[in-house]
């Protein structure tokens, strides 16, 4: 999955890797995210159809 920055509302035309690791290294798949939702807390679920799973994304702090 990317991220896409804005500035002023509109795509910046960058992108950035946001969440990796679905592939492995000689390009088998074991992960096909699909889908995103938010939670009450800012974490983002992710729906991943080629596992079945679904992924919980959260922000630690640094």
């Amino acid at each position: 999955m990317i991220r896409v920055p804005l500035k002023k509302g509109r795509a910046t035309g960058e992108y950035e890797d946001f969440l990796t690791g679905f592939t492995t290294d000689d390009g088998d798949v074991w992960g096909r995210p699909v889908g995103v939702a938010e939670g009450s807390d800012g974490s983002l679920f992710v729906t991943d159809d080629a596992s079945n799973s679904i992924w919980r994304v959260s922000y630690a702090g640094k």
